[in-house]
């Protein structure tokens, strides 16, 4: 399908952007755990070295390790339920006065 196409509605266009590098590095933590695979999946959607992206998804992985507790609670002869914490970063402003 090209850029514009006629609907009954009149044209339509589709703008096409490249993903960001978060936005590529959270489409491969979806699909693999490995981080090397990760980088490795991030680097092809977004045709930059391996080596580049990463240090972004490590970075990443150490921020979510930080951020991100699961705990698995059994209770007799049910399912487990999982419980996931998950804290946000505190954001200090600083301003001058």
């Amino acid at each position: 399908m090209s850029g514009v196409w006629k609907t009954k509605y009149g044209y339509r266009k589709v703008k096409e952007a490249a993903p960001e590098l978060k936005e590529a590095i959270e489409a491969a933590r979806d699909i693999s755990d490995d981080p090397a695979a990760q980088a490795e999946i991030a680097a092809a959607l977004m045709g930059m070295p391996v080596e580049d992206v990463k240090k972004e998804v490590m970075r990443s992985v150490a921020q979510r390790k930080m951020t991100e507790r699961v705990a698995t609670i059994s209770r007799g002869g049910t399912r487990p339920a999982v419980v996931v914490e998950r804290s946000a970063r505190r954001r200090v402003r600083v301003f001058d006065v």
